[in-house]
């Protein structure tokens, strides 16, 4: 019931609000479990991306935004676990292994679950190397990673920012074709989670055209 208010009701007023220009839907494949990796540039691309989307996904949320105080810690956390978002706890690896494992089961029960690989927002606008948490799920899942690249949401809401600007700077989401990785099952784990993490990591720069730092962003302890 919540998701059919949300997509007829809320997600119509809020692509009036945003107005994200989207390039590539052709290329999100309806059914299946699927793995949503993209840079990460605002607090807003959680919402940005599901309302691109024509499915539902759903995502490992950072465990701040479900801690905030008042009414609109109150209603960002309603809003995150109604849609079935998962808290992550940055620098605990056993939380994040536990959120890598809650979108297991989503993509066993074929779902979408969408993954920053960068494990935070970057703080300069560069797309930062990716945690091999990507590379693992999709080893694990076996699901198919579809690369998206967002444009512009930083100028809506930066880094800092505690409301976004409606009305303002159109975002662009950008989707490529979906990655298949079960060619890399041959390889020894690591060497396989790091492969893939780069690769994904790779064509995401390529849609983006984003600067490639090549280090980890380090406000993000998770695993590399």
């Amino acid at each position: 019931m919540f998701y059919t208010f949300m997509s007829r009701v809320v997600a119509p007023i809020l692509r009036l609000l945003f107005r994200p220009r989207v390039e590539g839907l052709e290329n999100v494949p309806r059914y299946g479990p699927l793995i949503v990796a993209s840079n990460h540039l605002s607090f807003i691309d959680s919402f940005i991306i599901p309302l691109s989307m024509p499915r539902p996904v759903t995502y490992v949320a950072k465990a701040a935004y479900f801690e905030g105080s008042g009414l609109k810690g109150w209603f960002v956390r309603w809003f995150l676990t109604t849609l079935g978002h998962v808290p992550i706890q940055r620098g605990a690896q056993r939380g994040a292994m536990a959120a890598l494992e809650q979108g297991r089961e989503i993509l066993d029960s074929s779902g979408a679950f969408a993954i920053y690989p960068e494990g935070t927002r970057s703080p300069d606008g560069r797309l930062y190397r990716g945690r091999t948490g990507v590379g693992w799920l999709a080893l694990a899942s076996g699901a198919r990673v579809l690369p998206v690249a967002l444009e512009g949401t930083e100028k809506i809401q930066p880094v800092g920012a505690s409301m976004p600007k409606f009305l303002g700077p159109r975002p662009t989401v950008r989707i490529g074709p979906p990655m298949d990785f079960s060619h890399y099952r041959d390889l020894p784990p690591a060497k396989a989670r790091r492969a893939i993490t780069d690769e994904i990591i790779e064509t995401i720069q390529k849609l983006s055209g984003q600067e490639y730092a090549g280090t980890y962003n380090e406000r993000a302890n998770g695993t590399r």
